[in-house]
């Protein structure tokens, strides 16, 4: 595999090799309708046109109109053996040594269009979306932090992999603004609760599976083909409003501290691409009960970054560094378990990690953590931070290193601009 090559100049440290070749969606105009596209290097191959000329001429794909969608719902729901038909065929178009594409002048200015000048929309229409709770050292932070550390871990969350079910309506693709959420908050003081803008405005570092193939209502997926549900992952930013979110959520968990928005990157990456970089999953103690127990129990090593870029500034700052491997409960484990009790989900759900935290306190998931809700400050290029104020941009990353090649997300990023008033 490291061994492959593109006609298209690829620089070393691009996210976007042949290796990789993630999913999105895009606009070549603005007045453009939108169509599925890959990433290869600082270019977008648009895929109707790759479509268009016939050039998907495999069983699976040879007369399917999935390239020709606005989204690319049709294609996931597909499943793995056409994903692994339009992978060979993508990577053998763009090789060095092919020159179906690299020769033909004409189709080659259609289908590759600089990554700078299109739009970037959401890849998928996302009709639900999960977020999860799968981080052990961000589960123990928050218990510590709220509850105290007689329990900072209850008993269930070792036994079943904790979510909440999050609002579709209000995910959002990397770039777009999100604006500070006004709510209710604890009282300070009086029996009056505070009502305002969120004083205490969060990101969340995460990723998230983009579901594949669906499975029917009733009919759980077994743990051991989970993995052919899961077409690829994303970045994700779960925002959230710590004060809001501290007086609602007791007793039915999360709503307006999360509901206001949630920004995914641009690009899916697919689990094929992701292969190489699988690990061994963290020991799971006590063990799992038997539908979450699996035959093979993998992660991947992603490294993971959040940067703050303070209002009024030219240049972000590093506040953490984490890596997808920490999460205690695995992708597939969380698949399976949504849909245990015959829950159906459907191609393009989203179902969100929670935040990836790992055991270093420079490698907590967000600020809630890294300041301890707010006793402490981060630096951010020499000013302190407790949490986000208005015009901060946070920009999030993930990436694999080979030793011959770096497959990356690109990045998943939103500035908080202030409340409606």
């Amino acid at each position: 595999m490291a061994l492959l090559k593109s006609f298209v100049e690829v620089h070393p440290d691009s996210h976007f090799p042949i290796h990789n070749l993630p999913y999105g969606v895009f606009k070549p105009q603005p007045s453009s309708s939108p169509r599925p596209g890959v990433a290869i290097g600082d270019y977008v191959l648009d895929l109707s046109e790759i479509a268009s000329a016939g050039l998907f001429d495999g069983p699976l794909l040879r007369n399917s109109d999935c390239f020709l969608q606005p989204n690319l719902n049709k294609f996931v729901s597909l499943g793995r053996p056409a994903w692994k038909e339009a992978r060979a065929t993508l990577q053998k178009l763009l090789s060095a040594t092919e020159p179906t594409l690299r020769d033909n002048t004409e189709l080659r200015q259609k289908a590759l269009v600089p990554l700078s000048s299109v739009e970037l929309l959401l890849p998928v229409v996302v009709g639900d979306y999960t977020d999860f709770f799968t981080s052990l050292h961000h589960t123990k932070n928050c218990g510590l932090i709220f509850r105290g550390p007689q329990t900072p871990v209850l008993d269930n969350w070792y036994r079943l992999p904790i979510a909440y079910h999050g609002r579709s309506s209000s995910v959002v693709i990397s770039g777009t603004d999100i604006v500070r959420p006004r709510g209710q908050a604890h009282p300070s003081g009086g029996s009056t609760p505070y009502f305002g803008p969120s004083l205490k405005l969060d990101f969340e570092l995460e990723m998230a599976t983009i579901v594949g193939p669906g499975n029917e209502l009733g009919k759980p997926v077994d743990i051991n083909n989970a993995e052919d549900h899961i077409f690829g992952l994303v970045i994700m930013n779960d925002w959230s409003a710590r004060d809001i979110q501290a007086w609602e959520y007791i007793p039915l968990g999360p709503f307006l501290g999360k509901s206001f928005g949630t920004t995914i990157s641009p690009w899916i990456v697919t689990l094929e691409a992701l292969e190489p970089f699988a690990s061994q999953a963290p020991k799971q103690d006590p063990p799992p009960l038997p539908y979450l127990t699996e035959k093979v129990s993998k992660s991947y090593d992603i490294s993971l970054e959040a940067q703050i870029k303070p209002a009024g500034h030219e240049d972000s700052g590093v506040v953490t560094r984490s890596n997808l491997k920490h999460l205690y409960w695995t992708l597939t484990q969380q698949l399976a378990h949504h849909t245990i009790n015959g829950c159906n989900l459907r191609p393009g759900d989203l179902l969100g990690t929670g935040t990836v935290s790992g055991p270093e306190p420079e490698s907590r998931g967000c600020l809630l953590e890294l300041t301890w809700n707010g006793q402490n400050a981060v630096s951010v290029n020499g000013l302190d931070r407790k949490f986000l104020e208005d015009g901060d941009e946070v920009i999030l990353t993930g990436y694999c290193k080979g030793r011959d090649y770096t497959i990356g997300f690109g990045t998943c990023s939103g500035k908080i601009v202030p409340a409606a008033p």
